[in-house]
């Protein structure tokens, strides 16, 4: 009470000032409960006409199932507020819009569903309606171009070809009175779970009263072939990334017959059309290799899809190509010459023109390119952060390219690019205001020259109340991949300010291998996975302390997570220039990786083949074999549901630290995989990092006995 009546006597107060100036607000440090609690705004999905945008908004919650995620719109040319389209407990997915504006459809698991179905809400108003009633599931709805159909995918059991037929299947499945997986090929893993032997299928829902479901796919030669799936998705499932052909006659999907080939090849996949009321898939072009993200332009003439081939690189640049409607056949290159992935892509109405988002040195770029080929031209380059899932309305009158912006110190916002002026205007300002109240940078960005003449993209990110005439601790962090990189944006399991919210710098570099640079740069780590990158690190944290003064690189920690992990453990292994270590998820053996990962083939391409081969890369450049080098203490953190970099790596690292005495703290975390994702976990992983960089770059108490307790001044949970 007392407090509250200061806060009424302060605003008393200020109200007298009259047109006294207001007081600036400090800003404050970052915590894990202000990143976690942020909401978060899923990526746009524009309406055929071009009016509204539709999204998800999550509401994270630290309590046991607390979040909640409903569908919101915005009229996409900003003139109201976004507001909320549903309401309940469980959230929706894939949300798509009919072909009139007028309906959206989406998967989502509600009361009285024991798997997710397709329902359909109707914008004039109402309460949404189940479409679907298949007892596998029905995910990633797309509507048929004249509106009165539903494609949908769920994965279904061996020889079931129908609704009856799968319930009987999952009915004798459950009835089971013992519990044993059996497996006659691999993989048999995939991320955090074990794979079973349901297969992808591909089923039709008419909009017609009583209209039943039909998996139109189950029953052909292909899907009935040893080695069919699709592409596999983090949740467990797999997608054959359906498209409806123009006129609504034939169904186009990308699938494999090599699934069993994945331990001694690489797998390759073909785009397939079918008759959409049934019929044997025939290839619509006959070359194999990756495939992604199919589209057809609007005027129905020519189908855009993201293809490589795969050879004996660890990495191969996917590229636009360009394929004529009906006809199929043979595919025209359109981004040949241009050395970067472009990650997404949207049309323009007329057909002729391509938006694309590019990944380049930390930054996502906007470039455009002649639907008939040509060089992509840089239509916007944001000074921080970049554009993501692009979108662009199939009817509209006229070009709006509609897209969500972010960066390391703006969370994702739907904003609305103006292709003429390189600028954009925000449709959603969910976490605007909370972020202009955080003291926090935009990364610096910094090159050098490698020993082997590679250009080498760094970011730093500095501490809050940051001041350059201070000298700062420096912690280290690598990124995973290798195929990856360095983003100017937030992120929840190594968040850069997060880490520097204690008072650190933060470095951060793409090393060879990393992506954003060209497909040379990425490949160039082949036959070098570890010392290569590992020499670039440290030479980097050399020009930082050369270039920024502020930066004491004598105090200095690293770390990193999955492939940031095994360089974390190759520095053990290999220098003794950082005062601590921290390793999630990191490989200690490459021929412990290669064993018991979810996929090992790709590991014989980097290291110059089998174990039992004549590359010395295997023990080379495996920590493990140094392991009487190992001295500088060590924090280790795994999940034990983490199948990519089993959690038996982490076990070995552990063995080996407390064989050498090593100073080591092991974390394992039961329900996490290669991810902590559980927002408690997550929250003690901060807490345990902090106190490990603590103790050694500040001089803080030792970190030992059980879970570090929360420090006093913590905000509590929140709900």
């Amino acid at each position: 009470m007392r407090k509250f009546a200061r806060l009424l006597i302060s605003a008393a107060m200020v109200a007298g000032l009259g047109s006294a100036p207001a007081l600036a607000q400090p800003k404050q440090v970052l915590t894990h409960e202000t990143l976690w609690m942020m909401k978060r705004v899923g990526t746009p999905v524009t309406s055929p006409d071009g009016k509204w945008v539709l999204y998800t908004l999550t509401e994270p919650s630290y309590a046991k199932d607390g979040s909640v995620s409903d569908l919101w719109i915005v009229p996409a040319d900003g003139s109201a507020a976004p507001r909320r389209l549903t309401s309940g407990k469980a959230g929706e997915s894939d949300p798509a819009w009919a072909p009139d504006s007028r309906r959206i459809a989406f998967s989502a698991k509600r009361e009285g569903d024991d798997v997710a179905q397709v329902y359909i809400l109707d914008l004039a108003g109402g309460e949404a309606r189940r479409a679907t009633d298949v007892p596998t599931g029905a995910a990633r709805p797309q509507w048929r171009p004249d509106g009165q159909a539903i494609l949908f995918e769920s994965l279904v059991y061996p020889g079931a070809v129908d609704a009856a037929t799968n319930k009987k299947a999952a009915e004798e499945r459950k009835a089971r009175k013992f519990s044993m997986r059996v497996y006659e090929h691999f993989p048999i893993r995939y991320w955090n779970d074990w794979l079973d032997d349901r297969r992808p299928s591909l089923w039709v829902q008419p909009l017609s009263e009583g209209a039943a479901a039909r998996d139109v796919i189950s029953t052909t030669q292909l899907a009935q072939a040893e080695g069919f799936g699709g592409n596999p998705q983090n949740d467990g499932g797999m997608t054959l990334s359906p498209v409806w052909s123009p006129d609504g006659s034939e169904i186009l999907f990308i699938a494999t017959t090599q699934r069993w080939d994945a331990a001694h090849a690489r797998v390759n996949y073909g785009l397939y059309r079918m008759p959409a009321d049934g019929g044997e898939p025939t290839l619509a072009t006959s070359t194999l290799g990756e495939y992604a993200d199919p589209k057809f332009t609007p005027d129905g003439k020519s189908l855009i899809v993201k293809f490589n081939s795969q050879g004996e690189d660890v990495y191969d640049l996917a590229r636009l190509h360009r394929i004529d409607w009906p006809a199929g056949r043979a595919a025209t290159l359109l981004t040949g010459a241009f050395d970067r992935e472009v990650d997404g892509y949207a049309i323009t109405p007329d057909s002729r023109t391509l938006y694309l988002t590019v990944p380049d040195a930390g930054m996502e770029n906007v470039y455009r390119l002649p639907v008939a080929g040509g060089k992509p031209e840089l239509v916007v380059a944001p000074k921080v952060g970049g554009y993501s899932a692009i979108d662009i309305p199939s009817d509209a009158k006229s070009t709006a390219l509609i897209a969500s912006y972010g960066s390391a110190v703006n969370p994702a916002e739907i904003v609305r690019i103006d292709h003429r002026t390189g600028r954009h205007t925000n449709l959603t300002n969910v976490n605007t205001a909370l972020a202009a109240t955080i003291d926090w940078s935009s990364p610096q960005h910094f090159w050098f020259t490698s020993d082997k003449g590679r250009r080498i993209h760094n970011m730093i990110v500095t501490p809050p109340a940051f001041d350059p005439a201070k000298r700062y601790p420096l912690m280290v962090l690598m990124h995973g991949g290798p195929a990856s990189s360095n983003a100017d944006q937030i992120g929840l399991r190594w968040n850069y300010h997060l880490l520097a919210s204690a008072g650190y710098v933060v470095l951060m570099t793409d090393y060879t291998g990393s992506t954003g640079y060209g497909e040379a740069f990425a490949r160039a780590i082949k036959l070098d996975p570890l010392r290569g990158p590992a020499d670039e690190i440290n030479r980097a944290v050399d020009e930082a302390g050369k270039r920024f003064s502020f930066i004491d690189t004598a105090n200095a920690c690293i770390g990193g997570a999955s492939y940031g992990g095994h360089l974390a453990n190759w520095m053990e292994a290999t220098t003794t220039r950082y005062k601590c270590i921290v390793s999630h998820a990191g490989e200690v053996d490459l021929l412990t990786q290669w064993g018991t990962s979810d996929f090992n083939y790709g590991r014989e391409v980097a290291s110059g083949g089998p174990p039992w081969g004549d590359s010395k890369v295997w023990r080379d450049q495996s920590p493990i074999t140094y392991a009487k080098d190992w001295k500088t203490p060590m924090l280790l953190t795994a999940g034990e549901r983490d199948y990519r970099v089993p959690m038996s790596n982490t076990l070995e690292t552990w063995s080996t630290l407390q064989r050498m005495q090593v100073p080591s703290r092991l974390l394992i975390f039961p329900d996490a995989w290669h991810w902590i994702t559980k927002p408690e976990d997550s929250r003690q992983f901060y807490h345990e990092v902090q106190g490990w960089l603590a103790h050694y770059l500040k001089g803080g108490p030792a970190v030992k006995g059980g879970p570090l307790a929360t420090p006093e001044n913590a905000a509590p949970d929140i709900e």
